[in-house]
């Protein structure tokens, strides 16, 4: 078996910490059960391009126990857990390329290992794969029943990619179920990416000024989050639907230029490219701390950012400081890649337990359908996303009510007035 880890050694500690995490993800239990019994991936090849988490480990467990033939690498170079890694090889006998903080080349080498598998279907965090396979192995793509895709980033690019006729075979956008959005992007990005930043830190939140930038789903997270933790919150947004929301949920709201001469911490969450800009950086308070949650560390303009620094240097784990020619200081933590997997563990395991149990759920969905559908990026059929919620209410020990006969006439009809 061909793999890439750091170190074999640390394959024990991997494999506690999958099985601490496994214990908060009885939705994927619960799959991982019945795909034992039904095989219904057998002869199935998945590439996986997703963060080399403990709840990603979980979430190859369940497909190889479906009797899916797997391969994973990393869809950040510095999400990767090494130790996880190590454990998916050692174990689990699946082949990982993952090496945290690996550089460019060796990602993208990582990415065409895991395509080396021709995979029937492809699993996505960020589009890294999908678009690798389009741009260099095109022939390989016609082969490909379908995808998911994870996260907001990834869903843009693809979606980019179907308008243009770019997009060779369908693909279930992951990140767009209820199950996923409300609560991994919202309550999942927001701990943990509020977690990264005080463990890259050990600042104080309470009494500061918290800038977030963009206020979708992870957006709202963080806001909600930094907020709770006593932090005078400013969102910033291009979009004035959102900007409305976030006012009438109680937080300041103004551009990026004006926020940035009073915030003391910032955290991109867009899914867009240079968010935070030099001429931002220029009017920051002396010792501002800078972070990026959104997918790709192309948020923050970190070669703008160099341009105008007159030095540059590493004072703690995940702390850049840049000395500007103003003579002010700025802190990037994590290299501007997602804080909350590079500088801490990534979202809690009880919400990815959804996301994933949609990952698997939607695998089994494109073996029994993807040759019908149109190369489209599709959301997650309704059945799926609800059963996920029954399976997560039913395993958290909580009941709700049904609809009894006669409401169900009076949703449906309009006979009978008010």
């Amino acid at each position: 078996m061909k793999y890439h880890v750091k170190d074999l050694g640390l394959a024990e500690k991997g494999k506690l910490r999958i099985e601490w995490a496994g214990r908060e993800m009885p939705v994927l239990k619960q799959i991982r059960r019945r795909f034992i019994e039904e095989k219904p991936l057998a002869g199935i090849r998945i590439g996986a391009c997703l963060h080399v988490t403990t709840e990603t480990a979980n979430l190859m467990d369940v497909l190889k126990s479906g009797g899916a033939e797997v391969a994973l690498c990393a869809s950040n170079p510095l999400s990767t857990q090494d130790d996880v890694a190590a454990a998916l090889v050692k174990f689990y006998e699946i082949p990982v390329f993952a090496v945290r903080g690996e550089d460019r080349d060796t990602y993208y080498a990582h990415i065409k290992a895991v395509l080396d598998l021709e995979p029937h279907i492809t699993m996505d965090d960020g589009a890294d794969l999908i678009s690798t396979l389009h741009a260099e192995f095109p022939e390989r793509a016609a082969k490909v029943i379908g995808g998911t895709e994870e996260t907001t980033t990834g869903v843009i690019r693809l979606r980019a990619m179907a308008k243009d006729g770019a997009l060779k075979y369908p693909v279930i956008a992951v990140n767009d179920a209820l199950t996923k959005h409300l609560f991994d992007n919202r309550y999942g990005t927001g701990q943990s990416t509020i977690d990264g930043i005080l463990r890259a830190t050990n600042r104080l939140l309470a009494g500061s000024i918290f800038v977030v930038a963009g206020y979708g789903w992870c957006g709202r997270g963080v806001a909600m989050r930094a907020r709770g933790m006593g932090a005078r919150v400013i969102v910033t947004e291009v979009d004035p639907l959102k900007a409305l929301e976030a006012v009438m949920d109680g937080f300041d709201v103004m551009p990026m230029d004006e926020a940035a001469e009073k915030g003391d911490f910032f955290c991109t969450l867009t899914g867009d490219i240079h968010v935070i800009r030099k001429e931002h950086f220029l009017k920051m308070k002396d010792g501002a701390i800078v972070a990026n949650s959104g997918h790709f560390n192309v948020e923050l303009d970190l070669d703008g950012l160099k341009s105008i620094s007159k030095e540059v240097r590493r004072v703690r784990d995940h702390v850049d400081e840049y000395t500007l020619v103003n003579g002010k200081k700025i802190y990037v933590l994590a290299e501007g890649r997602l804080v909350n997997l590079a500088a801490a563990e990534g979202h809690p395991s009880a919400v990815m337990d959804m996301s994933f149990a949609n990952q698997a759920l939607c695998a089994e969905y494109l073996v029994k359908h993807g040759k019908e559908l149109e190369n489209k990026v599709y959301k997650v059929p309704e059945d799926i996303d609800r059963a996920v919620a029954e399976m997560k209410l039913a395993a958290m020990n909580i009941k709700i009510d049904h609809l009894t006969p006669e409401q169900e006439k009076y949703l449906s009809s309009w006979e009978m007035g008010t």
